[in-house]
């Protein structure tokens, strides 16, 4: 008889808390994204398990939950016991030793099951520093219905332009239809995970060998003019304020004919008690253009012990507890398969989970083509696909989305920002004392 997923979850907890933590108190501080919105309600179940462990949640929108972590880890500040981080952090502050290495997991944990590139992007020289809660690449939702009314046909693997013509053929701006809709939110893991990627496909990248910045060269100009003159022409008002969440928000009440963003969507666009166009959502990979190498990201949401948190044992407990394979059949049970954290575990695509969500073959398979190491046309000195893994990257990424979110508002010409763009960089680089 197969266990249920309460009792697998019990199993995994009881395994790593074999000796009483006491009472003790977990503050968890995590992104205002729908699954960890679900992580905080089941997280009940765990408690209900731990009665000595209770959590307090701060749940805040991205730019600013980076801004607070960033500095309290860095202060040693010791506000938090699980922090919900990147690929981005968890390979700097492992590697700073600001973080507890993630070792000792139990054996039905089953490490071996975690993709072995989402494993690499959180480790630091083998050594783990962060469990996965969720992975994604970046893919293509596109409304079917629009498409079929409009006799266009969207190709598996479309370019840029292709999207672009897409998108200017379905605007109508007087019914608040809107043929794109991609982010312009300033900030290095806001509008410039989605730009650098566009960037990467026009055969851009952020800096040459030597550590040269290329915001100069023809091939960001092209990027950066089209993201700017798309957007203008087909996307929505106000965009310089659309993030993530206030994409998905558009796309969901049917304002958005194309979207492209995290493949974790996939599963809130065909949710009927959050999208209207739940029926009529199509999905296919993020477009490329004169190279499909970096055109999509990868990246991870993960749960990290701070070295300043007092309740080391207790935070494992539930890190390990949040991003087990039983946590996943717990979602299924309650939320239904589609729904259970993606990009994560080979054992997650099951005949059942790739039935139920249309969008996993796409999701897989950009996942698997992913590749930081190798992000774009010409060789590169960095690695990180829509990041590049310095220390100084979180403040040049910053600035430079400013720029650029100025850029598509008017308050700066397309060749004003990428003039900015290599000043603020070159000079950043310069003090920071690259190449090193």
């Amino acid at each position: 008889m197969q266990p249920t997923a309460k009792a697998l979850l019990a199993l995994t907890c009881m395994t790593l808390s074999s000796i009483s933590l006491g009472a003790q108190t977990l503050t968890i501080a995590t992104v205002n994204n729908s699954d960890m919105i679900r992580m905080q309600k089941l997280s009940k179940t765990f408690e209900t398990e731990h009665p000595d462990i209770k959590l307090n949640w701060v749940v805040l929108e991205e730019n600013v939950l980076r801004q607070r972590l960033t500095t309290d880890i860095a202060t040693q500040g010791g506000q938090f016991d699980v922090l919900t981080i990147g690929m981005y952090e968890a390979a700097l502050w492992g590697g700073k030793g600001w973080l507890e290495p993630m070792k000792d997991l139990p054996a039905d944990y089953a490490l071996d099951d975690v993709f072995p590139s989402v494993r690499e992007g959180l480790s630091v020289k083998g050594s783990l520093y962060a469990l996965p809660f969720y992975a994604e690449s970046s893919i293509t939702y596109y409304r079917t219905d629009l498409f079929k009314n409009a006799g266009l046909t969207m190709p598996e693997r479309p370019t840029w332009e292709q999207i672009a013509g897409f998108a200017e053929k379905l605007t109508q701006k007087d019914k608040e239809q809107y043929g794109i809709c991609l982010r312009g939110k300033a900030g290095w893991g806001e509008n410039m995970a989605l730009i650098t990627t566009v960037a990467n496909a026009y055969g851009a990248r952020w800096f040459d060998e030597q550590w040269k910045p290329e915001f100069s060269g023809p091939e960001w100009k092209n990027a950066l003019n089209f993201y700017v003159d798309t957007m203008k022409k087909s996307g929505p008002p106000g965009a310089s304020s659309n993030g993530f969440n206030e994409n998905l928000a558009l796309f969901n009440s049917g304002k958005c004919a194309i979207w492209v963003d995290a493949s974790v969507a996939g599963s809130f666009v065909t949710d009927k008690t959050q999208s209207k166009v739940a029926d009529h959502v199509g999905f296919t990979f993020a477009p490329h253009q004169v190279t499909d190498k970096g055109s999509a990201w990868l990246y991870s949401w993960a749960l990290a012990i701070p070295t300043s948190s007092k309740s080391k044992d207790a935070a494992k407990v539930f890190s390990a507890w949040a991003t087990s394979k039983a946590y996943g059949e717990l979602v299924a049970k309650t939320d239904g398969i589609a729904n259970v954290p993606p990009g994560t575990r080979a054992s997650t695509y099951s005949d059942a989970y790739m039935s139920a969500a249309p969008f996993a073959k796409v999701t897989l398979e950009s996942l698997k083509a992913a590749d930081p190491s190798k992000p774009t046309l010409k060789p590169v000195p960095y690695i990180g696909i829509q990041l590049v893994t310095i220390p100084e990257f979180q403040a040049v990424g910053t600035q430079v989305g400013k720029l650029f979110s100025a850029a598509l508002i008017g308050q700066s010409s397309v060749d004003q920002a990428l003039t900015a763009a290599q000043q603020t960089t070159e000079r950043e680089m310069k003090r920071a004392g690259y190449p090193k």
